[in-house]
């Protein structure tokens, strides 16, 4: 079999795979483009008329402002999940202190328990600190962020050479100028993947708001969703068309960082 055949059919292959992976979406924009009714009595595979009236109910519901607290939410936890992750495997990765094992140990027994169980308490605390009416509840998880403590972790260790931060600290850099100056530069990768990864989990995040968020000036996308229509009427339709106003800004995330996330999920395994 010669190289162009072999092109073409993996060409083909790639080709198919991708129109079956974005079917999904496709199908979903279209049936915000109907009435609610007519989602039931038929298969939609052509645009309707009905976006306008959709658009209509959409932007009653106030999607903007659900639109706003998601972006605030989202890019706050972003922020501070991938800073203080990459703080702390920086100081696991390359420094020695007491206890630096057990407590890495400890912080890897915590992604062994799931989130759920922790609801109830953390609710609670937060009614104590008298935080539930902000959306402060929805982002402080994602600074205590194990995941990302072990992903910086395990990437520094392999990726950011010890001759470099001698080097710099014989030069009297301090560890703020040695992780702000050099550790930064070889974790880019890393950093990207991380703010890809924790920006969808928070932006998709539909739990802790439900049971966290009852005012509906602090509703995220999730929740501004399930909110379209009204006590008598699921209006399916909109909340299809809110859906896919909400999933636009992670597409458009991933087409832009996608080779910087890929980079980033196999940089770390090759020793450098």
């Amino acid at each position: 079999m010669s190289h162009n055949i072999r092109t073409t059919m993996a060409t083909s292959a790639i080709a198919l795979l991708s129109i079956f992976a974005l079917l999904p979406f496709y199908i979903m924009t279209i049936m915000g483009t109907y009435q609610n009714e007519d989602l039931f009595t038929k298969i939609v595979l052509l645009p309707g008329t009905y976006l306008l009236e959709n658009f209509k109910t959409v932007a009653a519901s106030r999607f903007d402002l659900v639109y706003w607290n998601s972006l605030v939410v989202s890019l706050a936890s972003t922020v501070l999940s991938v800073l203080v992750s990459a703080f702390a495997g920086f100081a696991f990765a390359k420094h020695e202190f007491k206890y630096k094992n057990k407590i890495f140990a400890a912080v890897l027994l915590t992604m062994m328990i799931p989130g759920q169980l922790g609801l109830v308490a953390y609710v609670i605390e937060m009614r104590y600190l008298s935080l539930s009416g902000t959306l402060l509840p929805l982002i402080l998880p994602w600074v205590a962020n194990a995941f990302g403590v072990y992903w910086m972790t395990q990437f520094i260790k392999s990726a950011v050479p010890n001759e470099v931060l001698e080097s710099a600290r014989i030069d009297g850099c301090s560890d703020i100028g040695v992780f702000f100056r050099i550790v930064v530069a070889f974790i880019y990768p890393a950093i990207t993947t991380l703010s890809l990864l924790v920006f969808l989990w928070s932006w998709n995040n539909y739990l802790l708001p439900l049971i966290i968020v009852n005012e509906p000036e602090l509703f995220t996308i999730p929740l501004g969703i399930t909110a379209l229509g009204d006590a008598y009427r699921t209006d399916l339709a909109a909340q299809i068309l809110g859906l896919t106003l909400g999933t636009v800004p992670v597409l458009l995330l991933f087409a832009i960082g996608s080779k910087s996330f890929i980079r980033g999920l196999t940089a770390g395994s090759v020793k450098g």
